[in-house]
């Protein structure tokens, strides 16, 4: 990877440590976390104007001790984001430990940058002709061995002279997945807020961290373990290579409250699964009709170079879906990913947008009958998803995120994020984000290759305008 920090200045590098009285505390990993124990880390950007009066004086007086304060305050409630995976020679699996007697703590970088546009980097269909400015703005890596991982670090980068700042994330997937990470954003920020008036957390954002309330009868997490042993011949704790993103284009797209509310009722207009007289009816939530429209432009952009078939991905929170439940405030690693197929011209075709919603809403409905995989469909699940993405007959896209994912209660007193941006490693695959002021939009992050994100910007913003009614109905 070419050195993507080149527009960035390193201020210094330190290390935040839970603030006093944090103990000792060892959890095994269950088969959530061994699933994605090489999935590449989650790497978040949230960006937030500085106020007017603001000025670089400011930010490092008064900003900047506040969030390290903080920080050390949630890390407190959030103890396992303060410690290191380990997986010595002689364990057959890793383990999650925190020791105040050691080093632990997150490394929290501080940077400057003077030539970076922050009012570029925010703005919506504009697009970046590399992801270095974006990369720039994350930490360099994760503290990664064979037998020891961290699992979170931070970059804290301001924008001079006093445009704005950003707050890089970078956090191992095998212990958080996204749910959590936006739980301990908001934990942060609320901490930030209160900082001088309390110390505790709302039941919302208090974390429940139990390992042993999820049972593992089959033994799935040795399973799943040794299924990555397996694809990358190597025991050890470092990610799963994935291709270089540097040479990506990267762009936040927008679908107003009206353009999705338009979209939905042309779908509901043309779907014969709309039908009075068949009695069934569509799931067409924000986050279907976005994802729909999304990954129909994708199909188009690829055109005769498309797969045979495509394959929407979606991911699921199985909070609720294991046995017993786990509260909604589980820290941890808790999620699962849903393929749903269909052919590559189906997507093509004029109504595209409403063969990929038919197709989101059957997924999704079926979700509300269907438990987790058990057995062998269980023991399978990962060497099918490594089958998936590997076949040359698919075209794999996969959504992150949800528009009302709560991402938005990120105000840690100087006003709510601008723009987040989750830097997605593979080309073609998008996160999915509500706006922050509540006006119902859906902002949509992607990355591309130059030439076809300006192919894919000309789909997506010509979609939305009046010809998106001239569909012929399906007879």
């Amino acid at each position: 990877m070419t050195n993507s920090k080149s527009s960035v200045k390193i201020v210094e590098v330190s290390r935040v440590k839970p603030s006093s009285h944090a103990k000792e505390l060892c959890l095994p990993l269950t088969y959530f976390d061994t699933f994605a124990l090489k999935v590449p880390p989650i790497q978040l950007v949230h960006f937030y104007k500085l106020p007017s009066y603001s000025t670089s004086d400011f930010f490092y007086l008064a900003i900047l001790p506040k969030l390290k304060q903080s920080l050390s305050l949630a890390l407190l409630h959030y103890l396992p984001l303060a410690g290191n995976i380990h997986w010595p020679s002689n364990a057959p699996k890793p383990f999650l430990l925190y020791s105040p007697n050691s080093n632990d703590g997150v490394s929290v970088t501080v940077a400057e940058s003077s030539n970076g546009d922050f009012d570029r980097l925010i703005a919506n269909h504009e697009i970046h002709e590399s992801s270095n400015d974006f990369y720039a703005l994350v930490p360099d890596q994760l503290m990664t061995c064979d037998d020891i991982a961290a699992i979170l670090s931070l970059q804290i980068t301001l924008f001079l002279p006093h445009q704005g700042f950003s707050i890089g994330y970078m956090a191992h997937h095998t212990v958080l997945d996204g749910v959590s990470m936006i739980m301990f954003n908001n934990a942060w920020a609320y901490l930030c807020k209160q900082i001088n008036s309390s110390s505790s957390l709302p039941p919302e954002l208090t974390p429940f961290y139990d390992r042993n309330c999820i049972k593992d009868p089959s033994g799935l997490d040795l399973i799943y373990l040794n299924n990555w042993i397996a694809k990358t011949n190597t025991k050890s704790l470092k990610n799963w290579q994935k291709p270089n993103p540097d040479s990506l284009a990267r762009a936040t797209f927008e679908l107003t409250r009206q353009d999705i509310k338009k979209l939905r009722e042309n779908v509901l207009l043309l779907s014969n699964k709309s039908d009075k007289g068949k009695q069934q009816v569509l799931h067409l939530s924000s986050f279907v009709i976005s994802y729909a429209y999304a990954a129909t432009c994708l199909v188009k952009v690829k055109g005769e170079k498309c797969r045979r078939k495509v394959g929407l991905a979606i991911p699921i929170n199985c909070r609720k879906r294991v046995d017993p439940p786990l509260p909604a405030t589980y820290l941890g690693n808790c999620g699962a990913t849903h393929v749903g197929f269909g052919d590559a011209t189906k997507f093509m075709d004029e109504n595209g947008v409403v063969f990929a919603a038919e197709l989101l809403s059957d997924m999704v409905k079926s979700l509300d009958h269907q438990v987790l995989l058990r057995g062998t469909e269980a023991e399978t699940k990962l060497l099918n998803l490594f089958s998936i993405s590997q076949d040359s007959q698919v075209e794999l896209i996969s959504a992150g995120g949800y528009p009302n994912f709560g991402s938005n209660g990120s105000d840690f007193g100087w006003g709510n994020r601008n723009k987040a941006e989750l830097l997605l490693s593979k080309a073609g695959d998008i996160c999915l984000f509500g706006s922050n002021d509540r006006s119902g939009r859906v902002e949509i992050n992607l990355a591309l290759k130059k030439h076809e994100m300006d192919t894919f910007a000309t789909l997506f913003i010509n979609g939305l305008r009046p010809a998106v009614p001239r569909l012929t109905p399906k007879l």
